[in-house]
This record gives C-alpha cells, structure tokens and sequence, in this order.
C-alpha cells in the first residue's frame, strides 16, 4: 500500500472551529491525483533504478507506479487504471502506458515511506488504532454462505495527535490484534521522533 507525502489523519466529525482546516485538507486530495513531476523525471529516475540491475530492466518510474498507487486506492480498479493511463498518454509526451498486470505487481511490490515533517528531536504524542479494510466483495458472499469471517485486512496505524500526520503503519491480517502490532508501531515512532506519550483503546 502508498501513501502521498505529507499524509494527514482527517477527522470524521471536526468541531465547528476546524471546519476551515477540515476543507482545506479536504481539497489536498485532490492535488494528489495530478501530482505528474514524474514525467519530467522519467529517464532519468529509471537510469538511476535500473544501473546494476540484473535481468529484465525497469520501463516504468516508481513514482508513477505510486501514482497509480494512489489513483487505484481512491478511485480505480486496475484494469480500469490501464485505461487511465492509457488517456494521459495522448495528453502527455514520453508517458507510457503499462498494462494492468505490471501495474498489480509493481504496486504490491511497493515499498511504504513516510516523508514525514516531524522534527526529531521534538517531543510527539501518538494515538495508536487500526480500522479493517475490504479488498475484495468476495468477502460478503462468504460471510453470507459459508458463516465465517473473511475478505479483510487490518491496518494499523500510529499518528502524531498533534497534527494528524501518520508517524508509523502496519498492514496485517484481520485476525492480528492490535496489542501484538502495538509494540513494533510504537518502537518505529520512536526511531523518527521523541515519543513521550502513547494514546491507544479506550484513552
């Protein structure tokens, strides 16, 4: 899974002092589909991916495979991605279009990073939670058939309280808890900021 720089927790229910801060955060995710600096870094970033590579050489950035990432994890499935970028293509010189197969396997290869703006040597609170995600609809009708639970993942996240930013991520099973992701969550917070205080369940 990708998340943009500068990854910010939106609240669901914000008080009627941060409505302006709500919308304006609201409106930044939409600067994040048509973020295109890629482009203009294409050749470039694939010499710098593919020198010393052995076998089969990178066609595609890995920024606009994070991209894609994006584009996939708010709006499109990926066949309907190939297309997507088959359309930029007539808009946009030197883009290629990959095909909905490299794109799946360029994302799930995809490595997770946090530019974070946290300052090091700042003292941090995190609150620590995680949500379940549905990756596919074959989860209903096997809830529904069969009387078991699956088709889920869970991500597990550590964020700063103070300014919404995601500090540290793990992605799991659905039947990971949360008291055993907890600890690694909390031991990589530390290793990018001073991390005095840690909010979780019930706090």
């Amino acid at each position: 899974m990708f998340l943009p720089q500068n990854c910010l927790l939106i609240p669901l229910m914000p008080s009627s002092k941060n409505w302006k801060e709500y919308n304006e955060a609201r409106v930044k995710r939409g600067a994040i589909l048509l973020d295109m600096d890629f482009v203009a870094n294409w050749s470039n970033e694939l010499e710098t991916m593919n020198d010393g590579k052995q076998g089969a050489r990178f066609r595609y950035p890995e920024s606009s495979v994070k991209l894609l990432a994006v584009v996939h994890a708010y709006i499109l499935p990926y066949r309907q991605l190939e297309g997507f970028v088959r359309a930029l293509t007539q808009h946009i010189d030197g883009l290629q279009a990959p095909d909905y197969t490299t794109i799946w396997w360029r994302i799930s290869k995809a490595k997770v990073d946090f530019n974070s703006s946290i300052e090091p040597d700042k003292d941090v609170a995190i609150a620590v939670d995680s949500s379940g995600i549905k990756v596919s609809n074959r989860g209903e009708w096997i809830r529904q058939k069969w009387k078991v639970r699956k088709g889920f993942i869970k991500v597990h996240i550590a964020a700063d309280t103070k300014i919404k930013q995601i500090v540290s991520m793990e992605v799991t099973k659905e039947d990971v808890s949360d008291g055993k992701v907890l600890e690694p969550l909390v031991e990589d917070s530390t290793s990018k900021a001073d991390v005095r205080q840690v909010i979780c369940d019930g706090a």
